[in-house]
C-alpha cells in the first residue's frame, strides 16, 4: 500500500474556464514560479501550479523520486481534482521533461503541450554534480543557505538528480509525442549544454519553436510578457472541433455577467469566482503550520503560541478524542470564550473527524441540556469555574433520561496564559477559588493539558468528504425557534477563500489580526480564526471586550485587520485622545453581526484614518455574503456586494420564488458553496428556507438598486 502523499497545488479558476492549464516547475522550482502564468491566464481559464514531489510545500517523502513516481503523481492528481477533459500542459525545464513523457504516455489526455527551457538530456556542470555526490549530512548543511534559491531540500535534489534528472534521455521520448506542441526558449541560457536545448524541437513532430531573445533559463520570469503572448496566441488557436466548446465557454460568461451585474464593481484584483480544495477545513491550520512554522499564530494574555505549537496540540487533542472512542461524526461540544483552548479543540475535533459543537460560552444549564440533548454530543469541553454548572447538567441530562454526554475536558484558564498573568492568578485569592476544579477527575473528566500531555504531536489525518459535517452552531437566524445549522468543511473552506480574496493586499505572513468576536458565532470563527490562519497572520486573541485592554493591545501589539461590531467601534471612537493608541496600524475594519451607523462609520474612519466596511451574513451562509468593496466604490448604509461564487436575488415577500425589479423591495435570497448543507435532523425547518436548487431565503428585506 502507498503511503499518502499530500502536494501543494496552487488551483485558481473562473466559473466557466475556457480550458484547463496545468504548470509544472523543474529540478529545484516550485508552484509560486509562474506567479505571472496564472494572473495572467486565470480570468478565463482554470490554472493550476504544483509543487512536485519533495518541492516547496509539498511532502519529502523518502522515495527514488523516479519518473514513474513523478507520473503517477501527476495522473493521481488529476484524478484527485476530477479532471477527466484534456489539458494544457506547460513544464519548465524538467518539468518539461515531466510533461514531454506523459504527453506520449497519455495524447488523449493533453490538448496542448507546451515547454520552456527544455532539453533532451539535462546534465549539470561538474560543480553541481560534485555537490551532488556528497553524503546526505554534508549536504544537509547546504540548505540555510539555498533556501531562498533552491525549493527543495539537497537530499531531495540528490535523489531526483541520480535516479531521474541524469538518466532521463529525451530521444526516444519526443517523436512519440503528438500532440500540437509549442518550444520555447531564450537564447541567454547557458544552465545545460545549447545542443541539448537545440534537439527538442527536431526530435518532436511538427512543433512550433520560439525563441524570446535575451533571457537565462528563468524564461516565464525574466521574459514573462513575451512567454504570456506566445502562449496565449498558441492555446488560442484552436482547432474546429473546438471552436464551438470556446463559443458556448464565452456565452456562459457572458450570461454570467449578465446574471451578476455587481462584478464590474469588484476591486480590480478579486476574482469573481473561487476554486475550492478538495480539502477539510483543519488544513487551513495544517498549511499555516507548513508555511509559517515559527511565526505567532496566537497571542493571548501576554502569551505567544506559535503555528507549530498550535498545530501539535490540536493533535494531541484529535488524538485526546480518539483514546475517548470518539469517531467520524460524534459531536463534541465546545463552551469557552476566546482562549487558546477553544482554537486547539476546534481544530482538534475537526482533525479526528468529530463535528464541533457552539454555544455560548455564558450559557446557562438549561440552554447548555438542551444543546447537549439536541445535538446529542458525547464530549464537552469547558472551563473549570463552571464545575458547579456540570453537576446541575449532570442532574438534568439524568432526569430527562438523556445519556449520550459521557466525558467532560475541563480547560484552566491559566493552562496558556504568560508566566506573569499565571503568578497574578495565584496571589489573587478571588480568582484562583473561581478557577479551582471542585470535582474529582474519573474516567469521565478530564483536565485539559493533563489529558493533552499524554497523547502524541503527531495525528493521522483522516479521510474526510469535504461535504461531512464541520461545526453545528445554534441561531435563532431565519425562523424563531433556535436551530443547529450544519456546516460542511466545504462551507467553512469556502467562506474562508471569498473572505480572503475580497482582501487580495493582505500580506501571508505579516497581518496581526485582533479578534474579540466570540469564536463560537459564525462571523468569528470566519473573520476572526479561519481567515486570519488562511493568511498565517497572528491573532491577538481576546476572550472579552474590554475597552482599555484593547486599546492597550492596539498599542502594544499594532494589528493590521480588525473585524467587529458597531459597539465595539462606537467604544473606541468616544474614547478621548485615542490616536495615541497607535490606530493607524489598523489598515482594514470589518464590521458585521448589525448594522453599522452611518455615524459611526464616518466618525470611526475620520479618527482612527482606516477603512472600516461593512458586510453581511447569517449563521446559515458561513456567515459571509456580502461585503462592501474595500477601495472601489463604497455605500455607506448599504451591506455591499455579494463575494466571489456568490449569487443572490431578491424574491417576491409572499411567493418567496419571484424575483422582484431593482428599486423593490423583496426578501434576500442567496446561492453560493458558503450556505449550510440544512439544519440538524431537521428536514421540515431546512426545506422552509433551502430550495432544492440550493437557493437560500435569508429572512431580511433588502433592496437593490440601479
Amino acid at each position: 500500500i502507498q503511503p499518502r502523499l499530500h502536494l501543494s497545488i496552487i488551483d485558481v479558476s473562473p466559473e466557466y474556464p475556457s480550458q484547463i492549464l496545468i504548470f509544472l516547475h523543474g529540478f529545484g522550482g516550485n508552484a509560486e514560479q509562474w506567479q505571472y502564468q496564472l494572473s495572467q491566464f486565470s480570468m478565463a481559464n482554470r490554472v493550476i501550479a504544483v509543487d512536485l514531489r519533495g518541492h516547496g510545500l509539498s511532502d519529502k517523502p523518502s522515495s527514488a523520486y523516479s519518473m514513474q513516481e513523478i507520473q503517477d503523481d501527476l495522473e493521481n492528481l488529476l484524478h484527485t481534482l476530477g479532471i477527466n477533459q484534456p489539458v494544457v500542459l506547460v513544464g519548465h525545464s524538467f518539468g518539461g521533461a515531466v510533461a514531454a513523457t506523459f504527453a506520449s504516455a497519455h495524447p488523449k489526455r493533453v490538448k496542448y503541450l507546451i515547454l520552456i527551457a527544455s532539453a533532451v538530456r539535462y546534465r549539470l556542470n561538474s560543480l553541481y554534480r560534485g555537490a551532488l555526490r556528497l553524503p546526505e549530512p554534508m549536504l544537509r548543511l547546504a540548505d540555510p543557505f539555498l533556501k531562498n534559491q533552491i525549493h527543495a531540500p539537497t537530499p531531495v535534489l540528490k535523489a531526483w538528480y541520480e535516479n531521474n534528472l541524469s538518466i532521463w534521455d529525451g530521444q526516444p521520448v519526443y517523436p512519440q509525442i503528438n500532440t500540437p506542441t509549442l518550444v520555447i526558449r531564450g537564447y541567454q541560457d547557458q544552465l545545460f549544454e545549447k545542443p541539448a536545448y537545440d534537439e527538442v524541437a527536431k526530435l518532436i513532430p511538427n512543433p512550433e519553436e520560439i525563441d524570446v531573445g535575451a533571457s537565462g533559463h528563468m524564461v516565464m520570469l525574466e521574459r514573462k510578457d513575451a512567454v504570456n503572448r506566445a502562449i496565449a496566441r498558441f492555446i488560442a488557436a484552436e482547432p474546429e472541433w473546438a471552436r464551438s466548446e470556446l463559443a458556448q465557454d464565452d456565452a456562459q460568461r457572458a450570461a454570467l455577467l449578465k446574471e451578476r451585474p455587481w462584478l464590474a464593481y469588484y476591486d480590480p484584483e478579486v476574482p469573481y469566482t473561487i476554486a475550492l480544495p478538495l480539502a477539510s477545513a483543519h488544513s487551513l491550520l495544517q498549511s499555516a503550520a507548513q508555511r509559517f512554522p515559527k511565526q505567532t499564530a496566537l497571542v493571548f494574555q501576554g502569551r505567544k503560541i506559535s503555528y507549530r505549537t498550535l498545530q501539535e496540540e490540536s493533535n494531541r487533542f484529535a488524538n485526546a478524542l480518539i483514546s475517548l472512542g470518539i469517531k467520524k461524526g460524534d459531536r463534541v461540544i465546545l463552551v469557552m470564550p476566546n482562549i487558546p483552548q477553544w482554537v486547539i479543540a476546534f481544530y482538534g475535533t475537526l482533525l479526528a473527524g468529530a463535528v464541533a459543537v457552539f454555544a455560548r460560552p455564558k450559557a446557562e444549564p438549561d440552554e447548555l441540556v438542551q444543546v447537549i440533548d439536541a445535538s446529542e454530543g458525547r464530549v464537552l469541553v469547558t472551563l473549570t469555574q463552571h464545575d458547579e454548572l456540570i453537576h446541575q447538567i449532570r442532574q438534568k441530562s439524568s432526569s430527562s433520561g438523556h445519556n449520550a454526554l459521557q466525558h467532560v475536558i475541563f480547560a484552566h484558564i491559566s493552562d496558556y496564559q504568560s508566566f506573569l498573568n499565571r503568578f497574578k492568578m495565584f496571589f489573587s485569592p478571588g480568582e484562583r477559588k473561581k478557577h479551582l476544579l471542585d470535582i474529582p477527575l474519573d474516567a469521565a473528566v478530564h483536565r485539559f493539558k493533563l489529558l493533552l500531555h499524554q497523547q502524541s504531536k503527531e495525528a493521522e489525518e483522516l479521510d474526510l468528504a469535504p461535504d461531512s459535517p464541520a461545526v453545528i452552531t445554534y441561531t435563532g437566524g431565519t425562523i424563531a425557534e433556535p436551530k443547529g445549522v450544519v456546516l460542511s468543511h466545504r462551507n467553512l473552506l469556502a467562506n474562508t477563500l471569498q473572505t480572503r480574496h475580497w482582501m487580495p493586499a493582505a500580506q501571508e505572513g505579516k497581518e496581526r489580526v485582533l479578534n474579540a468576536v466570540p469564536l463560537s458565532h459564525s462571523y468569528g470563527l470566519t473573520a476572526g480564526l479561519n481567515v486570519p490562519v488562511a493568511l498565517g497572520a497572528m491573532i491577538i486573541l481576546k476572550a472579552e471586550f474590554k475597552l482599555e485592554d484593547i486599546l492597550m493591545d492596539i498599542q502594544r501589539y499594532k494589528p493590521t485587520i480588525f473585524p467587529g461590531v458597531p459597539q465595539m467601534f462606537l467604544s473606541i471612537m468616544n474614547t478621548p485622545d485615542v490616536r495615541k493608541y497607535g490606530l493607524d496600524a489598523i489598515h482594514t475594519s470589518i464590521s458585521g453581526s448589525e448594522p453599522l451607523p452611518l455615524e459611526v462609520l464616518e466618525s470611526y474612519e475620520k479618527i482612527t484614518r482606516s477603512r472600516l466596511i461593512e458586510g453581511y451574513g447569517l449563521t446559515e451562509a458561513s456567515p459571509i455574503t456580502h461585503v462592501n468593496p474595500l477601495n472601489g466604490l463604497q455605500k455607506p448604509g448599504s451591506i455591499g456586494i455579494p463575494i466571489p461564487s456568490t449569487q443572490a436575488r431578491l424574491v417576491d415577500l409572499r411567493r418567496g420564488k419571484r424575483p422582484v425589479r431593482p428599486g423593490e423591495f423583496g426578501e434576500l435570497a442567496v446561492r453560493g458553496p458558503q450556505v449550510m448543507s440544512g439544519y440538524w435532523q431537521d428536514v421540515s425547518g431546512t426545506s422552509k428556507v433551502l430550495h432544492e436548487d440550493g437557493w437560500l431565503l435569508t429572512g431580511d428585506v433588502a433592496q437593490m438598486d440601479s
